[in-house]
Formats: C-alpha cells, structure tokens, sequence
C-alpha cells in the first residue's frame, strides 16, 4: 500500500481530460499519433480524454511530456516514448507515408498562438507530424500551421482529388469488412444474412460518403448500420434468410452460438459490442441508442444468461475469447471487391432517382388530366324519391257498367231530338 501511494506521488500530473484533448489538437496531434508515440491503441487515447480510464507509470510519463513537456525533454527532434519510424517521418518530409488502417478523418482544429506550458523559459518540444510543417515566424512560441488529415484514406469531402475518396473508401472497406462480417454472424447465426449486411452498409456509407468521411468514427457508422440491417424483423420474410447455418463442429462453440441466439437482439448487439468488440459502456449505449443505465442492464443480464447456460464462460475475458474464437469458425462467404460495390451502390442510386422523377412526372401528369376533365360548375344532384306513408289512395268515379253506358247514350240522344225548349217570352 506505501509503494502504490508513492508511485502515484510520484507519477507526473495530468489536466483533465477536456484539457488532454484540448492540448493534443492544440499541437495538431491526431489519436493515432499520440497512441504511437506512447505505445497504446487509439481505444485507449479515447478512454484518456474521455476520462473513463487514467495511465500509469511509464506509459504517464509519456502522455504527459507529449502533452505539457517537462524539464527532461530534450529541444531535439526526438519526444521520449516516441518511436524512431516516427521521427523520421518528421526528419524526412519527403519520405512516404505508410497508409493507417484505422480512419480518422476529422480536420485538425487550428492551433492557438498561445499554448499553455509549464516553463515558457524551456523550448518547446518538437512534436512529431505525420506531413511537412512550415514555422511562423510571429508568435513567441514555435508554432506550427495546421497540418492536412493525418494520412489516406482520411480526405475531406471537399477533397478536389479525382481518386481521393475511392481511394479513402476502398481503405475503409478493406480494413472493416472482415471484422464487421464476423461481429454480424454473432448476431445472426446466417452467413449469407451477415455478407447482405455487410455489403448494404458500405453501400449506404458510399452513398453517404461526405458525411461518413467526416465522422468521427466511419467504422461505426458503418457497423451500427450492418448490425440494424442484420437484426431488423424485416429479414425474416425472405426465404434465403429463415433457415441457420449449420452449427460449428466445436461443440463449446456450438452451445455459446445457441445461448447467443437465444437472447433479445437488443441484449445480444449489447453484449457482442461490450464484450466482442470491446467498447466502452458509454460507446455501446451510444450506439444502440440506449441510456448507460439500460445498456449496463442489458449487459449484465446477456452476462447472466451465458453464464447460466455456460458456467465456464462466466467471466468476461473468457467471454470475448469465445466470441473470437465462434466468429472465426466455419467456412467464410466472399466478399465483393470495393470497386463492384461502390459501381453497384451508384447504379442503384441511379435507379431510385429515375424512378422517384418518373413517379413524379405520373403524378403532375394526372393531375393535369384531372384538372382539365373536373365540371367547372357545381350541381347539387337531385335527392332520391321517398315513399310518403298515411296518405289514403287517389279516389275517383267507378268505371261505368254497360248497361250504364247504354242509359247514358240513350239519354243524350232523346234530350238533344226531343221537343222544343219552352222559352219564356218577355210581355
């Protein structure tokens, strides 16, 4: 207990981690850059700024020299903790740029004149860049211009290049599409349903593209994308995706794929993201549109239900063992390449506005025809005859008998030839 409360005395301090991101792009660093020169992963630089994880011992020492600088560092061209490919890159400027295959893509902010370091009286401390600088001469403190994006395929959307966003695109792919074919058979238990997943992502990333290369994190927004086509009910009415696949030969595989499967879609994309993938609880409650609290609970019930069903597998490393190890077994459905996929998304594309116009025409062309066919003049339409009731039945004369007839003929004959009227005559 006296040796951890001394090394932690020891240990160099570090700002928040608002104040570790605003440093770090304050001297134009991206996250990958500052994860080479400590030695981690990027996940870990994000766990730093976000402040869900600190660093130790050396690996402290290090992020907080590349950070504020210290006495000890030296006004060369080399940064402790940094490797020597790195400062040669920054040595070299001509020298070729190895493509990252993780994309980050977001444009460095411009740096401050002013940069808060502990002793001013010290140089400051060279920090290595991935493309060619150019000093001002101005402020006070060396400082350089705001460097382009780190390295392909992270390009702009207003990139003028003619191949640059194939090219940023095609990386993604290549990088991703293995791994996200994978992570998308643990949820679904169907190869051919994860390979349509896959492939109806990156299409939808191509149609998006400005937008995706400007992310944060493209690889996210295309797994989060491949994961609600892959889990959506609507999958389920076509006939190829009914049946499963046939379970792996490894038995241990084939009872973690059942226990997978027998889970809400909600718990298991919870689960293969937490403990396959390996984000973070904020991260994976980001992402399936969650609050913390509901993705924690959500995860701790997956736990408990695997658990139960595979007592072995009860603790999470072992569990993000097994997941490896169930998504690497049984054969693998080729992909196509990037370039099909993007002319298949732009034809596709193509398409839909031809029939989004052609519908449109229809519609504007039938309400024309209405309009010219429509009476001009509104007539109120005669109301349907009613049976009045209580109203007795017409009467009238009875229709005459013969013999009737006959005295009626007889008496109009006798008066019209009978004897003269008497007609009184005045005196």
């Amino acid at each position: 207990m006296t040796q951890s409360t001394s090394e932690t005395a020891a240990a160099p301090p570090l700002p928040s981690p608002k104040e570790r991101r605003r440093l770090r792009k304050a001297k134009s660093l991206t996250e990958d850059q500052v994860a080479a020169a400590v030695g981690v992963t990027r996940a870990t630089v994000r766990a730093w700024e976000t402040g869900r994880t600190t660093p130790r011992g050396r690996k402290r020492e290090a992020y907080a020299r590349l950070l504020l600088g210290t006495e000890d560092d030296a006004p060369a061209t080399r940064v402790a903790g940094v490797p020597d490919a790195v400062v040669r890159e920054v040595a070299e400027p001509d020298a070729v740029v190895p493509e990252a295959p993780v994309i980050d893509p977001a444009e460095p902010e411009a740096v401050e004149p002013e940069v808060a370091v502990p002793d001013t009286s010290q140089p400051a401390p060279v920090v290595p860049r991935v493309d060619a600088v150019k000093p001002v001469e101005a402020p006070p403190v060396t400082v350089a211009e705001p460097p382009k994006p780190a390295a392909p395929p992270a390009v702009a959307p207003e990139d003028t290049a003619a191949g640059a966003p194939a090219e940023a695109f095609d990386a993604l792919y290549r990088f991703a599409a293995g791994a996200l074919y994978r992570q998308t058979y643990l949820l679904t238990g169907r190869r051919a349903l994860s390979r349509a997943a896959v492939v109806k992502a990156f299409e939808q990333a191509w149609e998006r593209w400005p937008k995706v290369a400007v992310d944060r994190d493209p690889v996210g927004w295309v797994r989060a994308a491949a994961y609600e086509y892959a889990i959506s009910p609507w999958r389920r009415l076509n006939r190829e995706h009914r049946r499963l696949d046939p379970p792996p030969e490894a038995p241990a595989s084939r009872a973690l794929l059942d226990a997978l499967l027998e889970l809400p879609p909600a718990y298991r994309r919870t689960l293969v993201l937490h403990d396959g993938v390996g984000l973070g609880l904020p991260e994976t409650a980001a992402e399936t549109e969650a609050s913390t609290r509901a993705a924690a609970g959500r995860l701790m019930t997956a736990r408990a239900a695997v658990a139960e069903r595979l007592p072995e597998v009860a603790e999470p490393a072992l569990i993000h063992e097994r997941l490896g190890t169930l998504a690497h077994s049984g054969p693998a459905a080729p992909l196509p390449v990037p370039e099909l996929l993007r002319t298949g998304s732009e034809r596709k594309a193509q398409l839909w506005a031809r029939a989004a116009i052609a519908f449109t025409v229809l519609i504007v062309g039938l309400t024309l025809i209405t309009l010219a066919t429509a009476p001009r003049k509104y007539e109120t339409p005669p109301a349907p005859a009613q049976k009045v009731g209580g109203v007795p039945p017409v009467g009238g004369p009875q229709k005459l008998s013969p013999q009737d007839v006959k005295l009626r003929e007889k008496l109009g004959d006798e008066l019209f030839r009978g004897p003269a009227r008497l007609i009184p005559e005045a005196g």
